[in-house]
């Protein structure tokens, strides 16, 4: 298939070198078969031909070359312009994994620590009160306001059981004080937000139940505090250009790259009953950690292959490999007692580390491997990262309607292209 490998041609030549495990090749893992990576591609183009997507890109990477590069259909029914490897997507709440890795660095140099009280930071998290919806008889829900039993800890910022959701209507009184707040209105800073969140009741007690939320936007903020610089300005100096991730920011300032974006169909660009899929053209202050990134497939790539390495990617180390292992451990197990609240996104077989969903058990009827750390994005895309296979996957597409669905299926199809 000569233009299959002239795509995967291409893609090295924007990935660079690798930076793979010396002596990996070959040396561990499943390997692909062709005939269930047709399949995957299928699928692909049928979700196309029955316009549920526009376009899509996947790539499969294993022992640090693509194994599979694909560009499917458009970035934007509009245009009609082929998706391709410089395409820019909303990454969403894979920005979190970023944020993560950035904080990580200041713990590995003793500028932070995962014990550390939020208020240390930030001294009005030591004021807040967490908020106890009560029904009188009448049926009618009330709150009241109770201490802090013990602080908010970086921890679970990280883990997502600070108590910080990211409110919506019908998720209790809580919930709609932080649907009902204006959080993003007037374009916050990182530090207006953070007042902001700060004048609210936290939904639970800090470290009793895992609550989607701002955790990783307030980490956001912690790192601004700590470096005196913006959190791009930081993760810029420190993650992102030395990994030559020079498409990641958190909106597309240059004119001319505004064709490249990929946008999801017409009818899909609701995010949430009250959001819609923001305009990534238009200058941003808030640099949200939590979920504000945009970037191309080749930028998460360099992202993805540096964890997979251990902390390092064409000879340079941002991490110690102890500290990935850490942020791809699970830190809310049984032995926590952290309480999983019924939107528990990371599914049953999975826990959660600090920025990851990590693999605790074996889906039934399946061999996928444990220790597999991922997450996703409202917008659609999705990575995970597979050390027993020494491989890691992107899947990069706008669609906030059919993006669990797709996940599941063609998360299926890719291991079972590799016989698990």
């Amino acid at each position: 298939m000569p233009g299959r490998r002239a795509t995967i041609a291409a893609l090295v030549l924007l990935l660079g070198a690798t930076g793979a495990k010396a002596g990996s090749e070959g040396s561990v893992g499943h390997r692909f078969s062709p005939e269930g990576l047709a399949k995957v591609s299928d699928y692909i183009r049928n979700e196309i031909a029955t316009g549920k997507i526009p376009g899509a890109i996947l790539l499969l990477q294993q022992h640090g070359k693509p194994v599979y590069y694909r560009n499917f259909g458009v970035r934007d029914v509009a245009t009609e312009l082929s998706m391709s490897a410089d395409t820019i997507f909303r990454l969403y709440s894979m920005s979190k994994p970023i944020t993560s890795v950035s904080a990580m660095m200041l713990v590995e140099e003793g500028k932070l620590r995962l014990d550390d009280p939020v208020s240390k930071y930030i001294p009005a998290f030591a004021d807040m009160k967490v908020g106890v919806e009560k029904r009188g008889e009448d049926g009618k829900a009330t709150m009241t306001l109770e201490p802090l039993k013990r602080p908010i800890t970086i921890e679970d910022l990280m883990r997502h059981t600070a108590g910080l959701p990211y409110g919506y209507y019908g998720g209790g009184v809580v919930n709609k004080a932080y649907a009902d707040a204006g959080l993003f209105d007037n374009d916050p800073s990182n530090a207006d937000l953070v007042a902001r969140l700060t004048a609210l009741p936290l939904a639970e007690q800090p470290g009793t139940q895992w609550d989607y939320g701002h955790g990783t936007d307030v980490l956001g903020r912690i790192i601004e505090v700590i470096t005196g610089k913006s959190l791009l300005q930081f993760e810029q100096e420190r993650l992102l250009g030395p990994l030559g991730m020079t498409e990641t920011a958190f909106y597309v300032a240059d004119k001319a790259k505004w064709p490249l974006i990929a946008e999801p169909m017409p009818k899909d660009r609701s995010i949430s009953p009250v959001a819609e899929v923001r305009d990534i053209r238009k200058p941003l202050r808030w640099e949200s950690g939590g979920g504000g990134m945009v970037g191309t497939v080749g930028d998460y790539a360099r992202f993805s292959q540096m964890l997979l390495n251990g902390g390092t990617y064409e000879g340079r180390r941002y991490l110690k490999a102890e500290t990935i292992a850490l942020m791809a451990s699970d830190h809310i197990g049984p032995e926590t007692g952290v309480v999983r609240d019924k939107n528990y996104y990371p599914g049953l077989n999975s826990g959660f580390g600090l920025g990851f969903a990590v693999r605790t058990s074996v889906p039934a009827n399946t061999s996928w491997p444990l220790g597999e750390y991922r997450w996703d994005g409202v917008g659609g895309t999705f990575f995970f990262i597979d050390p027993e296979d020494d491989l890691f996957g992107i899947f990069m597409v706008q669609t906030p309607s059919q993006r669990g669905r797709i996940q599941l299926e063609l998360k299926t199809l890719i291991y079972q292209a590799m016989g698990r």
